[in-house]
């Protein structure tokens, strides 16, 4: 329903925000949620002064990572909206853009990086894998706590887009990355991690862009696509940051995976859930969708495919890392999700138009 809302109507620069914040704080949070999930695996965890220790440098500098992705997502977004609408842009909206994305980011950071630590931690105390559990709940829960803080607080920054508000709070953003820039590289447990950890989240943006694009292009054309797009490629990603995590941890502590094992369970288990989406949004007649036998056979074979993919994906983009040297917590997932997203994106626009699906059927 938030694109229908009158500020995304009327900023619809908005619309390309969305996936690419999306995409940089799912990646942010996936990334915590896999360094959380190894160092509990490695012990890192069991003892207080250490558990403490990792714990604030690793919510430090996710604050870090998020006000900076937030003010440069908001900034590309309204580059690229720039491009495809020459015309409808001023020096408001770019300050709105950027105040909403950071604001957003830095709020919803607060929430599910706490969030992720607990839950890691609750998992480590009744011995359960947080592998299966920290990454596709970073992923799914963050999307729509983020989703919903941005909507939020773009309406609220709207009503004060002629004043110097939207300027101000963009100022005392910027301000607190150097504090929390200074605290971060005290901490032995993230200080590299700070250096490293950027180049695979800012690639993942310039790819997730395109997803963002098309989006954009489409969202009118195909109806239900706002809706169906996230889910197919939140889910579809989510399936291959279990994966990649749990062969990222396999490899910190040289325990071989069962991959044939690991890869029928997580395909198996992607079915019923996209059977209860499926009967959830037709039952409630949700994202204005044109349902038809078609319709359904085709998105189900689309889901079916990035299944797959996203599973061989997983696997050889964190073997390849690990055998540069690099480690995959910090460099698979922001790659993995954003290329989900845009395999996703172009493969429903691709069975939306050869069902010829949309306004005029």
């Amino acid at each position: 329903h938030a694109q229908h809302w009158q500020v995304f109507v009327d900023i619809s620069e908005l619309i390309i925000l969305i996936p690419i914040l999306l995409n940089l704080k799912g990646n942010l949070e996936m990334n915590l949620a896999s360094r959380l999930s190894t160092a509990a695996n490695m012990g890192l965890l069991d003892q207080r002064s250490s558990r403490n220790a990792f714990i604030k440098g690793n919510l430090a500098l996710l604050q870090v990572q998020s006000l900076a992705v937030g003010s440069v997502a908001g900034l590309f977004s309204f580059g690229l909206g720039v491009i495809v609408h020459p015309t409808n842009n001023n020096v408001n909206e770019i300050a709105l853009m950027i105040t909403a994305s950071m604001l957003c980011a830095a709020m919803s950071s607060f929430v599910l990086g706490g969030f992720m630590c607990g839950l890691v931690l609750v998992c480590r105390k009744y011995k359960i894998n947080p592998d299966n559990i920290a990454c596709p709940l970073a992923s799914s829960f963050g999307d729509l706590v983020t989703l919903v803080i941005l909507s939020g607080c773009s309406v609220i920054l709207q009503k004060f887009i002629d004043t110097p508000l939207p300027t101000i709070t963009l100022v005392i953003l910027l301000s607190m990355i150097p504090a929390w820039t200074v605290y971060v590289r005290r901490n032995k447990f993230v200080s590299e991690v700070a250096k490293e950890g950027w180049v695979p989240v800012f690639a993942a943006m310039v790819i997730a862009s395109t997803a963002g694009l098309t989006l954009e292009r489409y969202i009118n054309e195909f109806p239900g696509m706002a809706l169906i797009s996230p889910v197919l490629n939140g889910l579809t990603g989510n399936i291959g940051s279990i994966y990649a995590s749990r062969i990222s941890t396999s490899l910190h502590v040289n325990l071989k995976e069962n991959y044939r094992a690991t890869e029928k369970t997580l395909f198996l288990v992607h079915i019923p859930i996209q059977i209860v989406f499926l009967c959830i949004i037709g039952v409630l007649g949700l994202g204005h969708i044109q349902w038809s036998v078609a319709v359904v056979l085709g998105y189900s074979f689309v889901a079916l495919c990035m299944v797959v993919i996203s599973l061989a994906m997983a696997r050889w983009i964190t073997h390849l890392f690990w055998g540069w040297g690099y480690d995959p917590d910090n460099y698979v997932l922001p790659i993995l999700t954003s290329l989900i997203d845009v395999i996703g994106t172009a493969f429903l626009v691709a069975g939306f138009w050869g069902l010829s699906y949309g306004h005029n059927d």
